[in-house]
């Protein structure tokens, strides 16, 4: 009887033995997994913010060179003065690059349609218009303000978008947003009127206050452009990044190549001679193919100056999809940190302690803005899962 209690016993010990075994298996490779995809996640991170930071900061300094250096000799320098032309490259391989991206991601031939249905074309045009009326005033301005001026207004697009979201989308935001576009303004206000006079440009080119017009005219339609997308992401759901970059692109290019073949024409008329456009020249396209046969070396710059903001809006797209809009807010505001130091170094600007002051207010408030934004956005996602296990 004892033995057969033993072997009974022995036998029970066996079989929970195996179920141990068993499970200690399965945990160690759902551990696995887990790890596996932690770490595949963190590759994905660092090959997101590393694309971002590769192709814009280059992007960067290859706009500066191309709207600010003197081609040809010292005896007979020329300025590269073509913006929609550069623009029309630009987005030919952004709107290429977009499709590709489209086709690699697509599970079905029909998903993803480009245009997924037509009221979605009307917004997508307006937003193609103001987007391609942005950058040529923000080209102007560089005649008037420098480059680092330029990249640390254009890091203060929540003014423009805030304000045409208040007025034109009725939309109410909370006390601390109004504060850190006070004081993103005060830190635009003191970089500006500290600007070394050593440095400011002179003669018909040196009015800062109309590079600054220009400028805001610039950044009143890039909020207008951000607005209007932040409109079609909601209205048409589920319309993805990719899709979204295809799109505008698509029309950018249709629309600024009619103004270069349409420029010669519009320039014979009394509404080019009101622009200052000249009939003789032959229209910007001849201008910039004119331009870029006498001088090859900017053509091969404005070639990668497509090709990396082309990459850019990939990895913005991807990051955007992949990690969030809080992540890719962080990795754009140190991204233009970086690019105006870089500007500082490469170039040799030279900014004074008051301008440094600026700096520190613009790029505070950015990323006050963005860490307040990230504990709301949490705070309503916790809120959202106790609602849910509350019906539950």
């Amino acid at each position: 009887m004892a033995g057969n209690g033993e072997i009974k016993n022995r036998s029970g010990n066996g079989v929970l033995d195996e179920k141990a075994l068993l499970q200690r298996q399965v945990d160690g490779l759902a551990t696995d997994r887990s790890s596996s995809g932690s770490a595949q996640t963190t590759r994905n991170l660092i090959i997101c913010v590393g694309g971002i930071y590769a192709s814009f900061l280059t992007w960067g300094l290859l706009q500066e060179r191309i709207t600010t250096t003197q081609y040809g000799s010292s005896l007979a320098p020329e300025k590269f003065n073509s913006p929609v032309f550069i623009n029309t490259v630009q987005s030919t391989f952004a709107a290429l690059l977009g499709y590709l991206y489209v086709l690699f991601t697509r599970k079905q031939s029909n998903d993803l349609p480009i245009f997924p249905s037509r009221s979605i074309i009307f917004p997508m045009f307006l937003v193609a218009i103001t987007s391609s009326l942005a950058s040529p005033f923000g080209y102007a301005s560089l005649k008037h303000v420098d480059y680092i001026t330029f990249i640390l207004a254009k890091s203060c697009k929540l003014l423009p978008v805030m304000a045409l979201h208040v007025t034109l989308f009725r939309r109410k935001y909370p006390l601390y947003k109004y504060c850190v576009v006070a004081l993103v303004t005060a830190g635009v206000a003191v970089f500006t009127l500290h600007h070394p006079t050593s440095s400011k440009k002179k003669g018909a080119d040196g009015s800062s206050a109309w590079g600054l017009l220009l400028l805001g005219i610039n950044l009143l339609f890039d909020g207008l452009t951000n607005s209007t997308q932040d409109h079609i992401y909601k209205s048409y759901r589920p319309y993805t990044g990719q899709q979204m970059m295809c799109a505008l692109n698509s029309i950018s290019t249709v629309l600024t190549s009619v103004y270069l073949f349409v420029s010669p024409y519009i320039a014979t008329t009394p509404v080019g001679a009101y622009l200052g456009m000249s009939a003789a020249s032959g229209g910007e396209l001849e201008y910039a193919i004119d331009f870029i046969k006498r001088h090859p070396s900017v053509g091969w710059d404005i070639f990668a100056f497509a090709a990396c903001g082309a990459l850019g809006q990939m990895f913005i797209f991807y990051t955007l999809s992949t990690f969030g809009s809080l992540l890719l807010v962080t990795v754009t505001v140190t991204r233009k940190m970086l690019t105006m130091i870089l500007s500082v170094v490469w170039f040799g600007h030279r900014l004074s302690p008051m301008q440094w002051v600026g700096v520190g207010l613009v790029f505070g408030g950015v990323f006050v803005e963005a860490q307040l934004s990230k504990q709301e956005k949490l705070a309503k996602d916790r809120a959202k899962k106790e609602e849910v296990k509350k019906s539950s």
